[in-house]
């Protein structure tokens, strides 16, 4: 196997492990990293299918960070601790908006919304909702854990997790940002956010799995491994940095930057320097 390439899809698990989890959107910086280090499928057979595969590494950071919290879970639906049951409940219930619209509609999505345009206009307008929803969060959450949520709750989370369906728009930052609109704390929607991520990416990731296993080659296998352990490795860091950072800032600085990032993308999609239509 190629060392060069190896370390192309090592920088791949990186950049997957940085951003899945942050409201900036890993698509956009996958694209990017890309593009600029020749990590596409004009170059790897399998560059998409290996996108795909990586997000597990991510899924399992998260799924070990929490996974006290999962145990309890999963423990408490076969006995009598209503907190627990109701727990699952939310989370399934939030999962379900972008799941069932993601079937109905994720080819005419990618059809018509997988554009530079789009992607540079939903970063620069989710930077504008990230600074609105900060300025309504000075004063007092409603909810202030997960545990307080209802299930009206976890529906209103889980629509704004749609919004992740348009490209560019974040997964993590439609649902914290959506959360913290309305009446979670940055604390609450933050950890909702996390829990969500656990059905919907393996979701996702198995869904997309299915439709290009024809791709699937063991000859890749190396790549596969590579992008994955890495991005579970800094994914894993990046979740628990990102819990300690918000106990004492606010998401402020993750909205300039999606704005400086939103005119990247239109100036090197003008100038023709990467193909973002990919």
């Amino acid at each position: 196997m190629d060392l060069i390439l190896l370390f192309k899809a090592a920088v791949m698990g990186i950049v997957e492990g940085v951003t899945e989890f942050l409201p900036v959107s890993s698509t956009g910086h996958l694209i990017l990293a890309g593009s600029l280090i020749g990590f596409t499928d004009d170059t790897v057979k399998s560059a998409k299918l290996f996108e795909i595969v990586i997000q597990a590494g991510a899924i399992v950071a998260v799924m070990i960070v929490y996974w006290q919290r999962l145990r309890e879970a999963l423990a408490g639906l076969s006995g009598a601790d209503a907190r627990q049951r109701r727990f699952v409940l939310n989370v399934l219930i939030g999962f379900l908006p972008a799941a069932i619209l993601g079937v109905l509609f994720s080819k005419a999505i990618k059809a018509h919304l997988f554009t530079p345009a789009v992607v540079a206009t939903t970063f620069i307008l989710g930077g504008l909702v990230i600074l609105w929803a900060e300025r309504r969060q000075a004063g007092a959450a409603r909810i202030q854990t997960v545990d307080e949520l209802t299930p009206l709750d976890a529906l209103k989370v889980g629509l704004a997790q749609s919004l992740a369906l348009v490209p560019g728009t974040s997964r993590s930052g439609a649902t914290i940002i959506g959360g913290m609109l309305f009446g979670l704390s940055r604390k609450a929607a933050t950890d909702f956010s996390f829990f969500l991520a656990i059905p919907t990416l393996i979701g996702a990731s198995v869904y997309s799995l299915w439709k290009e296993r024809a791709a699937l080659s063991a000859a890749d296998l190396p790549l596969l491994v590579v992008g994955t352990v890495v991005s579970f490795v800094v994914a894993w860091g990046v979740v628990r940095w990102l819990l300690r950072y918000i106990a004492t800032h606010s998401f402020v600085p993750f909205a300039w930057y999606r704005i400086g990032f939103g005119i990247v993308v239109l100036i090197t999609w003008q100038q023709g320097w990467i193909h973002w239509a990919e």
